[in-house]
């Protein structure tokens, strides 16, 4: 299917992005997210985030033109950020790197800080403002953090180069190592551009640099041939940032990590995207696929200065104690330690990564889903929605019984609950009264919080999980209030009169059960509702430094 390409140039997205969107029908939804989303500059957070890596992933085009990707490393602190808009790496691209010459001054390039140990990434790309002995300059055009989906955890250590031990080599095929190397692996970075007229009189092109992160269960790539490989495009946040460059301009670099021993495994080739045929079935939980031709290897052996191993879980695993229906499509999952030990603490908003076993001789299936239960609880418990394609939550639902041992690993993540010294609104459409529940438990265990208002959207009352447990703990506490939303009640709910307002959320409807808006919100939902609805309380004068949030 041939895509129509054309440009609202009033968007944060260009027209390769606005293109993929609609194809999808999400570009609607993303008229104004863009602009919350991606911004020209760092939050002071990414700032303090990209300078204690110690690496970054970053993609460019070689002296042909080319995108690859190359990973610069050095010890702890080569990353500096001056100010805003800055970044400076003291390093270079190793001897014999595909990327060796590329960081000249104006080069455009794309960038991948990710916190493998916390699973936290940040996107951005701009261009080198310097690249001298000192290191390189680089300078943003727009910085945009992602959700945690598909980031395999790992932590690291620093590890002396063996020059001796290692080399750099080019081909124009994999070899058997090579195919070895990318069936085992979880993880790799994309590099793609695009490009686009800057002045229609000299006919000047930039061609912006992309990078970004794919992840799946080992063997989610699929290699066809010595130069064929299959990538699997599962649900995101539906920027598109890489399907909407490759719709421009088809070159894509690759990049595999041997995290046991430091080699990188560059690739360039083409690509094109299956939006739609039967192969997709093939690749479980895929909605798209990527079908990538290699033209040019570079092959680089023991070059990093780091080691990557993979965190030990929870000894022993976790005991399902209880399984709840919560709604029609929503199930409550309760955990306990298996051994009878105390369990790691956790904090409002964070989620829980789990391992599941689909088949005996399938790798684990890794997922993370929102704890939704009392930081002070003694135990854990996620509300997973079952979703039609989700491998993960369709296993739970279907196969996971009381009594089963779940493989975890230790509650993560920075969507926070800050220290409440003033109200509390919270606000929730469909899944996203998950991490929102736990937060609801926090606040209003601090005396410092003066009141938590707890907005609340559902389509009717039997799609609506967790609501009877917060109507229940708004009775016990005072400083606990709620408002219900269903967007769609059906006479049951009528006559029950479970609900407060029919319709969706809207920030006039909290204003007008709100006495004032000097708070702290924090959203939860699919992308185009908190669009939406962060405009609308920006409209109303709610500050960017009160509004934090988390899409699903």
């Amino acid at each position: 299917m041939t895509l129509k390409i054309t440009h609202d140039p009033q968007s944060a997205f260009h027209a390769g992005e606005q293109a993929a969107q609609e194809r999808v029908g999400a570009r609607s939804a993303l008229a104004h997210w863009g602009e919350k989303a991606i911004r020209p500059f760092f939050l002071e957070q990414h700032q303090s985030f990209f300078c204690q890596l110690p690496f970054i992933v970053a993609s460019a085009r070689d002296q042909e033109g080319l995108p690859w990707l190359t990973l610069l490393a050095d010890s702890m602190g080569f990353i500096r950020s001056p100010d805003k808009t800055h970044l400076h790496l003291a390093t270079h691209p190793i001897k014999g790197d595909a990327l060796e010459q590329a960081f000249t001054k104006g080069a455009e390039v794309g960038l991948v800080g990710i916190e493998l140990s916390t699973r936290r990434r940040n996107r951005t790309n701009g261009r080198i403002e310097a690249h001298d002995e000192d290191g390189i300059t680089f300078t943003v055009s727009q910085s945009y953090g992602n959700c945690p989906q598909y980031i395999s955890e790992r932590d690291w250590r620093y590890v002396d180069v063996d020059e001796s031990q290692t080399s750099v080599t080019h081909h124009q095929a994999l070899t058997a190592k090579m195919k070895a190397w990318i069936r085992s692996a979880d993880t790799l970075f994309l590099a793609s551009g695009h490009s686009e007229k800057c002045d229609s009189t000299s006919g000047v092109v930039n061609q912006g640099m992309d990078a970004s992160h794919r992840g799946g269960a080992p063997g989610f790539v699929t290699i066809l041939n010595d130069n064929k490989l299959v990538i699997p495009d599962y649900s995101g946040n539906n920027f598109f940032n890489t399907l909407g460059n490759l719709l421009l301009d088809p070159s894509i670099g690759l990049l595999f990590i041997d995290f046991e021993n430091g080699s990188l495994l560059q690739l360039t080739g083409r690509a094109s995207i299956d939006w739609e045929s039967e192969e997709i079935q093939k690749h479980p939980g895929a909605l798209r696929l990527l079908n990538i031709t290699i033209d040019k290897i570079v092959q680089l052996e023991q070059v990093l200065p780091l080691r990557w191993y993979l965190p030990k879980g929870l000894k022993g695993g976790l005991r399902v104690s209880n399984k709840t229906v919560e709604s029609d499509d929503v199930t409550s999952f309760t955990f306990v330690s298996s051994l009878g030990e105390k369990l790691p603490t956790f904090r409002a908003g964070q989620h829980l990564p789990i391992q599941l076993s689909l088949t005996d001789n399938a790798s684990l299936l890794e997922r993370s889903y929102s704890l939704s239960n009392s930081p002070q609880d003694s135990h854990y418990r996620i509300s997973v929605k079952r979703e039609s394609r989700g491998l993960g939550s369709s296993h739970l639902h279907n196969t996971i019984q009381v009594g089963d041992i779940v493989q975890a690993k230790k509650p993560s993540g920075d969507f926070l609950l800050k220290f409440p010294t003033r109200p509390v609104v919270l606000i929730s459409a469909g899944i996203g009264v998950t991490p929102l529940m736990s937060m609801l438990y926090n606040a209003v265990s601090f005396n410092s919080t003066p009141w938590v208002h707890f907005f609340y959207g559902a389509r009717n009352g039997r799609q609506a999980p967790l609501l009877t447990e917060i109507k229940n703990l708004q009775t016990q506490e005072n400083k606990a209030h709620l408002t219900v939303f269903f967007s769609q009640p059906n006479e049951h709910d009528h006559l029950n009169q479970d609900y407060d307002i029919k319709g969706r959320i809207t920030a006039h409807a909290i204003q007008q059960q709100l006495d004032d808006l000097n708070a702290d919100f924090y959203l939860c939902g699919p992308t185009s509702f908190l669009s939406e609805l962060i405009t609308e309380l920006e409209n109303l004068g709610v500050t960017k430094e009160q509004i934090h949030y988390e899409h699903f």
